[in-house]
């Protein structure tokens, strides 16, 4: 989407001209011939799916000794979306099937997305104005597989309004034709129609909105959903159907027959640091952003075929939106496009898109988080102060877009899907999006039969199949669980929108609380609806590290990294009783998560107040000298932990140790243990210009701390 704005005032001019009339009337006419909802077929050849539903999930070392002994017809690389929906695809024809995962299920791209569901409004664009059929059917294809994904697993996608501001009159007529045209392209597959807000109703809606020269929104409806979880669910209920599938086994190499042929891979398992071979008929490449590093495991001088994208999104405090709203701006100051969205009770803010080398470590910059953050200031309504402290997580995610030789920059390049089959047999499946991995795998899949002579049972059977967690799914779930078990309302919708009819499971997991109410369900963390209980299931379900747990199987690392920071240790705690780790494995989980908090969830990011500039008057100096010396009773010119213990106790504040230690540190930016009057004019001109990196539970005692003219 390089620039909606211009998108839709060219769907509109052409549109205008050419059928404007037409559309007015199929806008209210329209609605009476979609009278059936949309539904798709359940999955009844075999009865497979009641099996499956209720069939037992293989260990981990089951599925490692399988990969052992046990020889293949297809070995897919890669546990994204992609590569889960080929394994999900094949089992379900049939196919004996393996997929090996370097890392964890989802760790990848597929769990750092925008948490939207689309069909794709540029494509649209392209086939109206290029009269490309392709294009449209590609727009028509991603609004299938959209309705597609919100019937199989209701409990993790949803239908979800974007409101469109628009703060010009002769804006609304291009902006709402290009919105029904969507609306149209989707037929029956339409989840809810867009409709037009007058100025006080969008404000009604979305109160954070800037209000000067706002005349009117327009709100359109898309999906939204658990990314991470989504995954994890696809390869689940692949697993479930009989796959072999195993995270934290890495590929080394292809192997190939004495004709050439790629037949498998040497892996070695990260764990353990054991190797050996997989032998299958047929290996697909299903590596995202790592295509072409597996390309080159055939044939050494492949030309590369993807270009990677780096796209950064901040997470702020749920005030920042309303719960059930999200925004659009569809033309920021360079360019792009951001979306403005709540999610898992926070608010999501996103996306950049650079041009970037592949990393196993994507990491955010505080530039790429500055300007989403002003492009949100530009929206919202003054009195609405959006601070660089109120990150509460930054992090970024690898686009594995196909490249085209014709154009330099990433926003122009399209997100559709090409499926390649070398001189050798390897097939590799790239680019492409979320909306559409089941349609990808689908292709891929079939590529994979007739190039290696596969003999399925069927054929697809992918759309309408139910994902693991929806069978017995219904939205009112929660309430028995709230009955049954005690648990917090909060916490039951948390487990029944995350596993659905498995949320039972988890919940016999959970420990008592006790207190009168809840009765069970101790949290990771007070702020967050996780329990511990999760951390228990997620070790059935394939988690190995503290990280998995953190980022994937619960969300505590992307809502709120200060918060997982906190939550680490009982994470550790808990999975050390389940996998018998010793002390030494559990100093090496502390540290690796420590990393992965610092460096790819925007924890270590501190440059907005380091480097801005002082600019104080010179009765703003003094003040704030003298509040200095008042914590530096001692004159020893900098402050320490000893000067915060005594001044929160003087204040009758209850800090414990840990706090004022966690307080010194973010404010300490030489990392001496002490705070001295540089540092302290540094933070406060930070606060200033409303950059402080302080949390934002930290920013409420250190505020009372600088803010006191009290020598006390």
């Amino acid at each position: 989407m390089r620039n909606i704005r211009r998108i839709i005032k060219k769907l509109a001019y052409g549109g205008v001209i050419a059928v404007g009339g037409g559309l007015v009337v199929a806008t209210y006419v329209y609605p009476k011939f979609v009278v059936t909802k949309r539904k798709f077929p359940t999955v009844q050849a075999t009865g497979s799916q009641p099996q499956y539903a209720t069939a037992p999930l293989p260990t981990r070392e089951q599925m490692l000794a399988s990969l052992q002994k046990d020889e293949f017809d297809i070995l897919v690389i890669g546990g994204g979306a992609t590569g889960a929906g080929v394994a999900l695809d094949a089992v379900s024809r049939g196919l004996k099937m393996a997929l090996v995962e370097k890392y964890d299920y989802s760790s990848g791209t597929s769990s750092r997305s925008t948490k939207l569901i689309h069909g794709g409004v540029r494509y649209l664009q392209k086939a109206v104005f290029n009269l490309d059929i392709e294009q449209y059917r590609m727009v028509k294809e991603a609004l299938n597989e959209r309705a597609n994904l919100i019937e199989i697993a209701p409990h993790l996608a949803y239908p979800f309004p974007i409101m469109l501001p628009i703060y010009k009159w002769w804006q609304v007529p291009y902006y709402w034709f290009g919105i029904k045209m969507y609306d149209l392209v989707a037929y029956n597959q339409l989840l809810k129609q867009s409709y037009f807000l007058s100025k006080g109703k969008a404000l009604e809606l979305f109160p954070m909105l800037k209000k000067d020269a706002l005349v009117g929104a327009l709100v359109y409806y898309d999906g939204q959903h658990d990314d991470a979880r989504m995954n994890i669910a696809i390869a689940i209920t692949a697993a479930k159907m009989g796959g072999t599938l195993a995270n934290y086994v890495e590929v080394l190499n292809l192997t190939k027959s004495e004709d050439g042929t790629v037949n498998g891979a040497k892996v070695r398992d990260r764990l353990t640091g054991k190797e050996w071979f997989v032998k299958a008929k047929c290996v697909i490449n299903a590596t995202g952003p790592y295509t072409d590093a597996v390309r080159t495991m055939d044939r050494e001088n492949v030309k590369k075929i993807c270009q990677p994208s780096q796209g950064v999104h901040v997470v702020l405090p749920g005030y920042y939106s309303p719960d059930k709203m999200g925004l659009l701006d569809p033309a920021t100051s360079d360019g792009r496009v951001i979306f403005f969205l709540p999610w898992q009770n926070v608010t999501l803010a996103g996306t950049t898109d650079v041009a970037c080398d592949v990393s196993d470590y994507p990491t955010p910059s505080e530039n790429e988080i500055q300007f989403i953050l002003q492009e949100v200031r530009n929206y919202l309504n003054p009195d609405v102060e959006v601070r660089r402290g109120d990150v509460l997580s930054a992090w970024c995610g690898i686009r594995p877009l196909v490249s085209d030789p014709n154009k330099g920059d990433t926003q122009s390049i399209a997100r559709n899907h090409i499926i390649e089959v070398s001189e050798d047999k390897l097939v590799t499946i790239a680019g492409g999006k979320w909306t559409t991995y089941r349609h990808m795998a689908e292709e891929t899949v079939d590529k994979a039969v007739e190039v290696c002579g596969l003999q399925p049972a069927s054929g697809c059977r992918t759309k309408g199949l139910v994902l693991d967690g929806s069978h017995g799914w219904t939205a009112t779930l929660f309430i028995r669980l709230v009955q049954d078990f005690g648990l917090d309302i909060e916490v039951a919708k948390h487990l029944s929108n995350t596993y659905g009819d498995k949320a039972f499971k988890v919940a016999k997991l959970a420990t008592l609380t006790g207190k009168r109410w809840p009765v069970t369900g101790k949290r990771l963390h007070d702020e967050y609806p996780y329990l511990e209980a999760e951390v228990r299931y997620a070790v059935r379900e394939y988690a190995c590290t503290a990280i998995d747990i953190l980022a994937r199987r619960t969300r505590l690392a992307f809502c709120n990294v200060h918060a997982a920071e906190e939550a680490l240790p009982k994470v550790i705690e808990i999975m050390s009783e389940e996998l018998k780790w010793s002390k030494a494995r559990q100093q090496e989980e502390l540290a690796d998560a420590k990393i992965f908090l610092r460096r790819e969830m925007g924890l270590e990011l501190r440059g907005a107040s380091q480097n801005v500039p002082i600019n104080f008057t010179k009765d703003e100096i003094n003040l704030y000298i003298k509040r200095f010396k008042s914590l530096d009773r001692d004159n020893k010119g900098y402050i320490t932990v000893n000067d915060l213990r005594r001044y929160f106790k003087k204040m009758g504040e209850r800090v414990s140790e840990d706090q004022m230690h966690d307080i010194l540190n973010e404010v300490d930016l030489t990392k001496n243990a002490q705070v001295d009057l540089g540092e302290f004019l540094q933070l406060l001109a930070a606060l200033k210009r409303g950059h402080h990196m302080l949390p934002t539970r930290r920013f409420g005692r250190f505020n009372l701390l600088i803010k006191s003219d009290s020598d006390y």
